[in-house]
């Protein structure tokens, strides 16, 4: 008995001291990370249960992430909205262990809130429910996203630097991580517009005003949800919107570098597939006639396609500060200048931040992951903080 007893009190010491030493890293030489100034939890906003068949879901529902500091110093919390296969973790660190985008803003004093949009990700996917999904593959990614300086589709690809350990490519550390992160998404793109609007407007009726910063394919939520309810987004930072305006281009390379994929609106309501809040009123997409430009706002770029004058306007959206945020080397530095001049032509005249006018050279695509991925979030802060302040 007495040996039994030394036994277990050896193992219970050993156990005490294992509590007690510094937790090691997940993975090796990736650090461990500890946040003791931060608050941290999580929610869900929207949802409703309904019936399909004879099985009864949860459907429309928000997986929410918030981090905050100690002592939030900024007057408006920041909402982020990840793009197409990705999901908030995104802005919660980069692939290769470096601090992510939520950090640097809580470091500035802002609570933000982190989303997987509806039907994706820690939401929640249901094919039953959502319909088909899609999927991308790492060509997709390594093509325009994250390698385009090995491909060169489009003019400005050959200046992309910012890839974390080389090209981001297969077999590139980083790559492989962030491809690993991506996730099956809802195919019909309007669905998901009609899905998801009203979750973010449910989360910013909880929350309260706030900035919402979206992520490619997510800047048609910003727009919309913008022009629903300005009351409630005191600004709007669209980092590489979902675009160009009105139709979809495809990449080629070569001297006709793209071209336009089909006759058909992609984003009928020219940053958007749901309605906007036009003066005068628009009941239905073909009120809104569409002429190309016959010149192009800067070198490297694709003709833009807007409205005819007279444009129809867009008062809502007038009354949010925006900003457009682009890459040097990111294929959206081809077109993201008619998403402004399109919103320009409808009286909201977002700013925009070209990167590369600022010092901040290389970016592609996915630059809260990149290289300078600070550099790039102080600089959208500091726009944040002189247009609420």
């Amino acid at each position: 008995m007495r040996k039994l007893t030394l036994l277990v009190a050896s193992a219970l010491f050993v156990l005490s001291m294992a509590a007690q030493a510094e937790p090691a890293p997940v993975t090796p030489d990736v650090p461990a990370t500890f946040k003791p100034a931060q608050r941290e939890g999580y929610f869900f906003v929207g949802g409703r249960y309904e019936t399909f068949g004879e099985k009864e879901f949860a459907t429309g529902q928000m997986f929410v992430q918030f981090h905050a500091p100690a002592e939030v110093t900024q007057p408006f919390p920041v909402v982020m909205v990840h793009g197409t296969a990705q999901t908030g973790v995104n802005f919660l660190a980069t692939p290769d262990g470096r601090t992510g985008w939520v950090d640097h803003f809580v470091k500035r004093g802002f609570a933000v809130y982190v989303v997987d949009q509806v039907g994706r990700g820690r939401s929640g996917d249901n094919p039953e429910v959502y319909g088909p999904y899609a999927r991308l593959t790492p060509g997709d990614l390594e093509s325009i996203f994250t390698g385009q300086e090995r491909f060169e589709l489009f003019p400005q690809a050959k200046l992309h630097t910012q890839w974390p350990g080389g090209a981001g490519v297969k077999g590139n550390d980083a790559f492989d991580q962030f491809y690993l992160s991506q996730v099956p998404y809802i195919a019909n793109a309007l669905k998901s517009e009609e899905l998801v609007n009203p979750a973010l407007i449910a989360l910013l009726e909880k929350i309260g005003p706030s900035v919402i910063l979206t992520h490619s394919q997510a800047g048609v939520f910003g727009w919309a949800v913008s022009d629903q309810r300005p009351d409630l987004v005191k600004a709007h930072v669209a980092i590489e919107p979902n675009g160009p305006t009105f139709y979809d281009i495809r990449f080629k390379g070569g001297a006709e570098w793209y071209e336009r994929v089909g006759d058909a609106r992609a984003r009928p309501y020219g940053i958007t597939r749901v309605p906007l809040k036009f003066e005068p009123p628009v009941n239905s997409p073909t009120d809104l006639t569409v002429m190309q430009a016959d010149q192009l706002i800067r070198p490297y770029q694709i003709r833009c396609w807007l409205q005819a004058e007279p444009a129809r306007q867009l008062p809502n959206l007038a009354k949010v500060p925006a900003v457009i945020v682009t890459g040097e080397a990111s294929f959206r530095a081809t077109m993201d200048d008619c998403t402004g001049a399109f919103l320009a032509q409808a009286g909201a005249k977002p700013d925009r931040l070209a990167l590369a006018e600022h010092g901040i050279h290389g970016n592609g695509h996915m630059m809260m992951l990149e290289a300078n991925n600070g550099a790039v979030a102080d600089a959208i802060i500091d726009w944040i903080v002189a247009k609420t302040h």
